[in-house]
């Protein structure tokens, strides 16, 4: 073997992630309120960029093919990112805007109709706007709610240790800390720190904190002028009423039968969390990415066209600055400005498509749940979504996530229709777990207090039924809905009975 260097000359195949191949990877997996900050930061960097109204997109855009039908035709073939950056020069390619004034998109708000509107702010341009008073302020959280009140009745040092302590106050309205703790880290006495304490426990709401769950429900009886001795001994035993371990309890409490029930009642209008009645964060609505509807005898599928974003290339502002005296570097430059801008308009063109493509193919695949409910929901993987339109499982999984779509039966993720199959007792057709939960919170709905359905009896009705379910798979899914087993079922109907 020789050891002397020399030059060999080899051929190979690789994949390059190129970046704009990246970047069309990283939009499909992109919600649209998501791609409007996206666009937000590409037009701060690109002036070629902009956002265009409803005529500014009627004269710069040709009308895009209508892909919401599902037609019983052949598919397309499917254009995939490599053959959009195989596709040719960026400069040359015209960008592919879609008509959002055309009736098969739904006009959802102010921003998708190009008429007048006698509601909201005139803007700058003479568009509509929003009425800023109906968007109420953010409601203020535990901590400022407690705040604002110990301000008005402490002062000075005594103000000082009830904000440490409003600190301290979990989002459920506890405190999470020692008092002696407390009293160490501020270097005061602990009957100082537990007095500023009893002044934060007649705050608003009754009952914030408590340094536990007894102490709560005693502070919101003593609100309410009901901690005598029985009321007293029975908040002292919460874990024997937990179990179940009434009669002792009753005995406990020295009270008959009707009071013990009416103590009971009363327990149970109390609030165990008293501070999530202010939200620490404000909670934002879901928007739907998709739309369905019925549409003759088939179903439409569309954009949300509140929430799709719209962006054109300043074509006339690129001839401008062309026409303009430049040297290399600034010419070099302009041209990588319109290439960025076509290949992102494209790129967000193609999304859409993608999107609306592996909705379509959903629709289809789970009609019968559109058409009568989440008992016909069949079983769905991603990759029969994939083989049907041509696409890899990736491609299908991006683009479901962070996804939404709205049809007459409520908002869901597109996550949502893909279920594990159940399979049939009787060798029929395999079910969708969502469904399997569906039937099992309905069977337990409809339970009778005295005839509590057990998890083997359940599996019983639904082999019965044509599921074929093991009891461990009934446990399971019983638990991810929320639902208790049997013998809490039981403990909770007799103390609500």
């Amino acid at each position: 073997m020789s050891l002397a260097p020399r030059l060999d000359i080899r051929q190979s195949q690789s994949l390059v992630m190129t970046p704009q191949l990246q970047q069309a990877i990283r939009l499909l997996a992109l919600s649209n309120l998501e791609i409007e900050g996206f666009i937000a930061e590409e037009i701060d960097k690109n002036p070629l960029l902009e956002t265009g109204g409803v005529a500014d997109e009627r004269e710069a855009a040709a009308e895009a093919p209508d892909p919401s039908t599902m037609d019983d035709g052949p598919p397309d073939e499917p254009v995939t990112a490599d053959r959009l950056i195989e596709a040719g020069d960026a400069i040359a390619d015209a960008p592919l805007d879609a008509d959002y004034a055309a009736e098969t998109f739904h006009h959802d708000s102010v921003a998708d109709s190009p008429g007048p509107s006698t509601e909201g702010i005139a803007g700058p341009g003479g568009e509509e706007m929003p009425d800023l008073d109906l968007l109420g302020a953010a409601p203020p959280s535990l901590a400022e709610h407690l705040a604002a009140q110990a301000g008005e009745q402490l002062s000075g040092v005594d103000l000082a240790i009830a904000l440490h302590l409003i600190d301290q106050i979990d989002e459920a309205g506890y405190l999470t800390v020692p008092l002696p703790e407390v009293a160490q880290r501020l270097d005061v006495a602990l009957h100082h720190v537990e007095r500023v304490l009893g002044v934060i426990h007649g705050l608003d709401p009754t009952g914030v904190g408590a340094r536990g769950l007894a102490e709560c429900i005693a502070l919101q009886a003593r609100e309410a002028d009901r901690y005598d001795p029985a009321m007293a001994t029975l908040i002292a035993n919460l874990d024997l009423l937990a179990r179940g371990a009434l009669p002792q309890l009753r005995r406990m409490c020295g009270v008959d039968e009707e009071d013990f029930a009416d103590m009971i009642r009363e327990l149970r209008a109390y609030d165990p969390k008293p501070g999530l009645r202010f939200g620490s964060t404000r909670i934002e609505a879901v928007s739907p990415d998709i739309h369905v509807m019925r549409r003759g005898p088939g179903w439409a599928v569309e954009l949300n066209g509140a929430t799709l974003p719209r962006l054109l290339v300043n074509r006339s502002y690129y001839s401008e600055l062309q026409g303009g005296p430049q040297n290399r570097e600034s010419k070099a430059w302009l041209a990588d400005c319109l290439a960025s801008a076509n290949w992102l308009v494209k790129a967000l063109d193609q999304r859409a498509r993608t999107i609306l493509k592996v909705a379509s193919e959903i629709v289809t695949q789970q009609e019968a749940f559109f058409a009568r409910g989440v008992a016909h929901l069949k079983p769905m993987t991603l990759k029969m979504v994939a083989d049907a339109i041509g696409m890899h499982e990736s491609t299908v999984s991006r683009v479901t996530s962070n996804k939404y779509l709205s049809c007459d039966r409520g908002l869901y993720e597109l996550k949502y229709f893909f279920t594990s199959a159940i399979q049939s007792a009787d060798g029929g057709e395999a079910a969708s777990a969502n469904a399997v939960k569906d039937r099992i919170a309905r069977l337990i709905a409809a339970e009778s207090p005295k005839d509590i359905l057990s998890d083997d009896k359940l599996v019983d009705l639904l082999n019965a039924e044509g599921f074929g379910i093991a009891r461990r798979t009934v446990a399971k899914y019983r638990e991810a809905i929320g639902l208790g087993s049997s013998v809490q079922r039981r403990r909770q109907k007799a103390l609500g009975a």
